[in-house]
């Protein structure tokens, strides 16, 4: 199907061009349906073969994983941790959490894999990892799903704005800037403009980014300021950022996700009592 002729796939298999006919007419034959026409010396597929293939891929994914677990065990044995999190945690707080796992265990080898949260689930989903971290936008269907946390977000402003002097950002001085901000479709976007009300006509975001961290780096840059997660804004104090909160509570949640096919190991259990710990050991500290 990828090559859409049986002289081509016979080239990318390393066989003879009779047998990939063979082959396809074995297999039309055993599943008694025709998944492709022939049309000038073209395969095409049929829409059954189309159906067919998510199937043969599907089922590849899991051979994938097999062959992922089998190679991990054999390099680094049952001490390990794959972790796969969007950036709002996977580009600071986790490093930061396994940094201390790793003091006390320096044989611990560890996978960190961050992406967006719809490829989280996909991963956490194929058994390519054993925790998946992830904004609460993302679907969990099939998944098992705790709420890792839930915090209130803050306004992200450059050393020496004027507002940095503020104990609070008020609405009118959250509008008065420019704005730079989660992508329309972010959940925590979609919360602000509620929460903002009659005022949400005046929110005009300069720039639009899916990620909180770059967010940061363009308030760093002076481009403006943005509303994010206070996990994300506490690895950047050394950036020049500084955080306040906002008159408003905009809620940020993580969702950690794993698979009933795949029970928690020890170190995986640890791991997700640090982060808890991490995360309240950052909130805590951003109140004071």
């Amino acid at each position: 199907m990828q090559s859409g002729a049986a002289s081509r796939a016979a080239d990318l298999l390393g066989i003879s061009q009779p047998a990939v006919s063979q082959a396809i007419r074995r297999l039309e034959l055993e599943a008694g349906l025709a998944l492709f026409v022939r049309a000038r010396a073209r395969l095409q597929p049929t829409p059954e073969a189309r159906a067919f293939l998510i199937e043969v891929e599907r089922s590849f994914v899991g051979i994938d994983a097999l062959q992922h677990r089998l190679l991990s065990l054999r390099q680094f044995g049952l001490d390990r941790l794959s972790v796969a999190a969007y950036p709002a945690l996977g580009l600071g707080l986790v490093p930061r959490v396994l940094a201390t796992m790793q003091a006390d265990r320096p044989a611990l080898h560890v996978s960190l894999q961050v992406m967006s949260s719809k490829d989280v689930r996909e991963r956490v989903l194929a058994g390519l990892c054993e925790i998946g971290l992830m904004a609460d936008e993302a679907s969990t269907l099939g998944l098992n799903h705790y709420l890792l946390s839930e915090v209130a977000g803050v306004i992200a402003l450059k050393k020496g704005n004027r507002l940095a002097r503020e104990k609070q950002i008020s609405v009118a001085q959250f509008l008065s800037q420019p704005i730079i901000s989660l992508n329309a479709e972010d959940a925590s976007t979609r919360r602000l403009i509620a929460a903002l009300g009659s005022e949400a006509h005046r929110y005009a975001p300069r720039i639009e980014t899916p990620y909180g961290v770059s967010v940061c780096e363009c308030v760093a840059q002076g481009l403006g300021v943005g509303l994010i997660n206070p996990l994300v804004g506490a690895s950047y104090a050394e950036r020049g950022i500084v955080l306040r909160p906002f008159a408003l509570r905009v809620p940020f949640r993580s969702i950690l996700a794993t698979t009933a096919a795949r029970p928690l190991s020890t170190t995986a259990k640890q791991f997700i009592a640090m982060l808890r710990q991490t995360i309240t050991q950052v909130i805590g500290q951003q109140k004071q």
